[in-house]
């Protein structure tokens, strides 16, 4: 039954901090740029300027925190104010995912 598998979602303790960081702004846009190599404010900046998006530094910054902060990324401080994230093999499985989703809509 459909409301037991939702229920079983909603309130699985390893899987609410998951659906609850996707649920902010712009999460899945960070993701999706970890998955293409974008873990560098610059290199986002660019390519979602370039596609005429936008995502403010803040924004990417915090969002990068939770997205490794729940495994799914891990960071290389660049100097004492910057880093660059990269994918883990969990965030890849999970944009995967996603991008499955977004396609079969």
């Amino acid at each position: 039954m459909s409301e037991e598998r939702v229920t079983k979602i909603l309130t699985n303790p390893q899987l609410s901090p998951i659906k609850r960081m996707l649920e902010k702004d712009h999460a899945i846009d960070c993701l999706f740029l970890l998955y293409m190599g974008k873990g560098k404010w610059k290199d986002a900046k660019d390519y979602m300027r370039k596609h005429g998006l936008t995502l403010s530094d803040g924004t990417f910054r915090m969002r990068m925190m939770e997205i490794e902060s729940l495994g799914m990324a891990k960071s290389t401080p660049i100097d004492p104010l910057k880093k660059f994230w990269t994918i883990t093999r969990k965030g890849e499985n999970i944009t995967k995912l996603l991008l499955d989703m977004f396609e079969k809509l």
